[in-house]
């Protein structure tokens, strides 16, 4: 069996492009698919079968999963911890580089990490995304030499990349590579170095971002049509910052090729998109890492009511490297200081809901060609919840399916949307109304038992 019957016909391909690097035969390219996702297609028939493809692919059945991974890699690191949610860790910070913050994302440790790394010569080369300028693939991996390179790559970018072209490059020029990437796309790096000496010596630091979803390229196009944008897509940048505004209120700009500018901030339509799955892969319907757990430091944003209101932005880290450890506790120009991982783990109570309870309820109701997870399959007894998975999966599908079929209208979307969004809307009232008794008796009881113990 190949990639495209086991991975790519049941909706499961991620794109991330090791199994086109890596194919002995060159027989795979990344390509858009109508959806506006990478796909691998093959060029030439595959006569040797090795099944190369599918070992390195993060939503094979491989026998691998990143509590085995991160057990061979960090498992044995003195004072390492481990919680179901996080993997691994070793230390945990929160702060920021004063230096980079204003054109991150967050606080701006992910850009800093690479640049010092770089400066200090512990890697030759970084491997980040980066805009391109090409409306039809307005992000890629490049593989950059300089700090000064690495900065055009600050910032998230909530666009399809895919790998394959980087991975061949590591593949032919020799060096220490540092590589940024999702969960999944560090996961398939893992699980290729076992495969491959050349990756397992040159990939030498892996910084991982938490991830709740990918987006489609369809994602872009939608938001931009709420901006109102008219011409053809040059640029974007995702997480524009207001000083008026909190962190988790950015804005998207979009920069057209006659030079017109539109920005739209997240509560003008992007959050609603978002936070019901619209455009994004099945794939991610089935992940269950949350903190990319396969990584030597993973980097998120501080979504902490202590940290929130400083639109400037703030990053956790998660460190589970020693290694890394040392280069941050030694870091120049940065802010940083330790923060319980318990709060660590709150900062992402969204996603940690929806890659364990919705997961499992969604192995329930369709697992097809999916491997086993970690997280076993289960109906819940909240309704809501049901309710909840049930109307954002009949909504990621009909997003992908309207802008795939190339109706490219925004307001048609959202009327097509209408009945689950009302459905959601009164769901989340009924369970405010039930759940307020319930939280209540609860607070009573935590004050009594509170002045028991006093």
């Amino acid at each position: 069996m190949t990639i495209i019957a086991n991975i790519v016909e049941h909706d499961l391909c991620i794109g991330c492009g090791l199994c086109a690097a890596l194919c002995p035969q060159g027989a795979l390219v990344m390509q858009w698919n109508r959806y506006g996702e990478y796909n691998p297609v093959e060029t030439s028939p595959c006569t040797t079968e090795c099944g190369l493809c599918l070992k390195v692919c993060p939503f094979a059945d491989s026998g691998e999963n990143e509590d085995t991974i991160g057990g061979r890699l960090y498992g044995a690191v003195p004072g390492v911890g481990h919680r179901p949610e996080t993997g691994y860790y070793l230390a945990s910070y929160v702060g920021y580089s004063e230096r980079h913050r204003p054109t991150s994302a967050s606080g701006g440790m992910a850009t800093w990490l690479l640049e010092t790394l770089l400066d200090e010569g512990i890697v030759d080369h970084a491997i980040c995304v980066t805009p391109t300028g090409n409306p039809d693939k307005l992000f890629a991996f490049r593989v950059f030499d300089t700090p000064e390179d690495v900065r055009t790559g600050a910032g998230s970018a909530y666009y399809p990349v895919e790998m394959s072209a980087v991975i061949r490059q590591v593949l032919a020029v020799p060096g220490r590579y540092a590589v940024t990437g999702l969960p999944c796309f560090l996961k398939a790096i893992r699980l290729a170095q076992q495969r491959n000496k050349k990756l397992r010596e040159r990939i030498v630091v892996t910084v991982g971002l938490t991830c709740g979803q990918l987006k489609s390229k369809h994602f872009t196009d939608y938001v931009a049509t709420l901006a109102g944008v008219l011409g053809e897509v040059t640029g974007v940048r995702y997480r524009g910052k207001s000083p008026d505004r909190p962190a988790n209120n950015f804005y998207f700009s979009f920069t057209t090729a006659d030079g017109d500018e539109r920005r739209i901030f997240r509560n003008e339509g992007i959050s609603e998109a978002w936070t019901n799955r619209w455009f994004t892969p099945r794939a991610c319907n089935y992940c269950d890492d949350i903190f990319a757990e396969c990584a030597d430091v993973t980097c998120m944003d501080a979504w902490l009511p202590g940290f929130l209101r400083d639109s400037r932005g703030t990053s956790l880290l998660l460190v589970r490297s020693p290694a890394v450890q040392e280069l941050v506790e030694r870091g120049r120009g940065i802010c940083l200081e330790p923060i319980l991982v318990e709060q660590v783990v709150q900062s992402q109570a969204g996603v940690v809901t929806v890659k364990r309870q919705h997961l499992a309820y969604r192995l329930c109701l369709d697992h097809r060609g999916v491997p086993e997870k970690r997280v076993a399959p289960a109906r819940p007894l909240n309704l809501f919840l049901r309710q909840e998975v049930a109307a954002k999966d009949r909504m990621r599908e009909l997003s992908r399916d309207l802008w795939g079929t190339g109706e490219r209208d925004g307001n048609r979307l959202r009327e097509a949307m209408g009945q689950d969004l009302k459905r959601l809307a009164v769901a989340r009232q009924l369970s405010k109304i039930i759940m307020f008794p319930i939280k209540t008796l609860r607070y009573i009881r935590r004050e009594v038992r509170g002045r028991n113990h006093g």
